[in-house]
């Protein structure tokens, strides 16, 4: 796991690039790879590469990048790891290939060597990797299928910047640091910004498994890789289904047995839930050692019931795992916010960073380096009531999708001042109806805060594109690429195409490796997405219960009542915590002199009411909101203004 970046001058008359710039932005990501540090500059050529190492795999120096062929035509940097590295190297040396190393960074090499660009598709793992081919004057960037590992990039007078994240950009004097308006509007719904944008104007994020290439003739961005490019299933391959329930444990274990290759120390988060404790029971299968787990849990009135640590250690002891934990509370908010605004230079506005920070750091207090998390396990098996919920509505809302669009609109015109006045109070019900009137689809998310109406009344600058337009695109695909797929399997692929890369994913790279710590998703093996992705929603909500199908794939590994337990997911109290002295204090006071109000971006009427409801009348509900706002704010102030 490493930090990248470079520059390749594919337009200019000029090499706008020194050998210090480069360095500097190289340096700005330390924190991603604190073992080692590797330049390669060429200014004829107009091509600059820049790597910073953290040492999972082969620690000698062979394992050095900017790594080259054997006679310097070619260049790579790679942040990520390669779980099938062993056995491409095998099949390579059989045809005659010689290695210099044991590090998978070569093995990319050697494959694009033979393989070209379509090398990337023998790999199994996470990545991000560029490669300079000074034989065709051209530079080659990758991004592994589900978007584990980041790469962002920016096109300015003929030179095209890439690195791991936006700050080691913004050390090139040509990289602008202008706030981009949409993506303001649609992180209030999402919490993150939408591929390909980012927050800042001229900056951009090449999308999950895609390529870029840039040469002289321009640059071209293309997808490898989609959920829905592997072979469908049939009714007889889920028939038995006994032997369902035995694929998915057998794809799980090996993913997570794949994921333990290392040659550093390895652990855990275990939050006791059925993911975590699932990835506990079955690396205890695949190894000698204890497992070293990491859990997090709240202190402060009001968070009793955030609190899983009990249910931790109860896995924790029935797998004799070492096991370690830390406690945080809304002091603990106010230690790390500088921080974590200095660490967002691309601004991720889920709460659960600042546990997933103290449980990261924990973790690599304890010498360890590599990381299993459970991300993509409930986006996959359907865990949240809130997929129940959207799907009822779907089927109730059909007779209202199949009409006409003026009817459509006439019916929500009525039904939306009816529900109102009789004082209906289904959560969503109103926004769902709306949503399905306009000829949208009632699911946008696992995690939406505002919808375009409420976004509305909260900012000045209204831009031209609906949230919605996001998730068109992907709900197109699967409707035209797989038009019998079920509502289940089109949420999944939502979240596969949306959430889980730009929020969820990306919530894991910035924070663990802050603390320079690899964090691996054993749940996101494609392998596995792409068989469960095809299955039917009978299967995964059998009897009306999420997550059906992985609860009976591991249902011998785990106590009976953590299985059938309500889920509680990994939250952050933030609103219980407002309430509570100096980080109340300091969330009013922010958003009371908010840049974002001054510089005409949000209504300071509006945030002001929102800020008087939740600390006046305590509408906790707020709470994620204010958190939002206040979090936008300090990066405001950091990243564009330089405070």
């Amino acid at each position: 796991m490493c930090g990248i970046a470079g520059v390749f001058a594919y337009g200019a008359e000029r090499f706008d690039l020194d050998e210090h710039t480069l360095g500097r932005m190289t340096d700005a990501m330390a924190h991603r790879g604190p073992d080692g540090r590797g330049l390669h500059f060429d200014p004829e050529l107009q091509i600059g590469l820049g790597h910073r190492r953290l040492s999972i795999i082969d620690l000698s120096d062979l394992g050095h990048q900017p790594m080259s062929n054997d006679d310097g035509t070619v260049w790579i940097v790679f942040n990520g790891e390669i779980y099938n590295h062993a056995a491409i190297r095998r099949e390579l040396e059989a045809d005659g290939v010689r290695f210099r190393s044991r590090c998978d960074t070569e093995v990319i090499l050697r494959l694009y060597e033979r393989a070209g660009d379509s090398c990337a598709e023998r790999l199994l793992g996470m990545f991000a990797f560029a490669i300079w081919d000074s034989r065709k004057s051209r530079l080659l960037v990758v991004r592994d299928r589900i978007g584990i590992k980041p790469l962002v990039y920016c096109d300015v007078g003929g030179h095209f910047f890439f690195a791991s994240e936006v700050r080691a950009l913004l050390e090139h004097p040509l990289v602008p640091r202008k706030m981009d308006g949409q993506s303001l509007w649609h992180n209030l719904t999402f919490l993150s910004t939408p591929a390909p944008g980012t927050m800042f104007e001229r900056i951009r994020k090449l999308p999950a498994g895609h390529r870029l290439v840039v040469s002289p003739l321009g640059i071209r961005v293309e997808r490898w890789w989609d959920a829905l490019d592997a072979p469908g299933l049939s009714p007889s391959d889920w028939s038995d289904e006994q032997i369902v329930v035995g694929e998915i444990r057998s794809r799980l274990k090996t993913a997570i047995r794949d994921r333990m290759m290392s040659d550093v120390p390895f652990g855990v988060f275990l939050s006791g839930g059925i993911d975590s404790s699932t990835n506990v029971a079955l690396m205890s299968q695949c190894t000698d050692r204890p497992v070293e787990t990491f859990t997090v849990g709240f202190s402060g009135a009001g968070t009793e019931a955030h609190n899983e640590l009990h249910h931790a250690s109860r896995v924790a002891e029935m797998y004799g795992a070492k096991h370690h934990r830390v406690v945080v509370d809304q002091a603990s908010v106010l230690d790390y916010m500088p921080q974590l605004i200095h660490q967002q230079d691309e601004p991720n506005l889920d709460p659960v960073c600042v546990p997933l920070y103290y449980v990261s750091k924990l973790a690599r207090e304890h010498g360890i380096k590599v990381i299993q998390v459970g991300e993509g396990s409930d986006e996959m098996f359907l865990g949240y009531s809130l997929y129940l919920q959207q799907i009822a509505f779907a089927k109730r809302l059909a007779p209202l999708s199949r009409m006409p669009d003026s009817l459509r609109r006439s019916v929500h015109a009525v039904a939306g001042p009816l529900m109102r006045a009789v004082g209906h109070r289904v959560a969503n019900w109103e926004e769902y109806v709306r949503r399905v009137a306009h000829g949208e689809r009632i699911f946008w998310g696992g995690a939406i805060l505002l919808g375009d109406r409420e976004k509305a009344g909260l900012l000045r600058r209204i831009p031209p594109e609906s949230s919605w337009s996001v998730l068109s695109a992907f709900y197109n695909e699967i409707e035209s690429r797989w038009p019998t797929s079920d509502v289940a399997a089109r949420m999944s692929y939502i979240e596969l195409r949306q959430r889980l890369p730009e929020l969820l994913l990306a919530r894991v790279d910035k924070i663990t490796m802050s603390v320079s710590l690899e964090g691996r998703v054993p749940f996101l093996d494609h392998r596995l997405v792409e068989y469960v992705l095809r299955l039917p929603m009978s299967l995964k909500l059998a009897g009306g219960k999420t997550k059906s199908l992985l609860k009976r794939a591991v249902g011998d590994l785990l106590p009976a009542d953590l299985i059938e337990r309500r889920k509680q997911g990994f939250p952050a109290p933030m609103a219980t915590w407002m309430f509570e002295g100096e980080f109340g204090r300091d969330v009013r006071e922010v958003l009371r002199t908010s840049e974002l109000v001054r510089d005409g971006w949000l209504d300071g009427t509006a945030v002001a009411a929102h800020v008087d409801h939740l600390f006046q009348r305590r509408q906790m509900h707020l709470g994620g909101l204010l958190w939002t706002l206040y979090n936008m704010t300090l990066w405001y102030r950091r990243w564009i203004l330089g405070n």
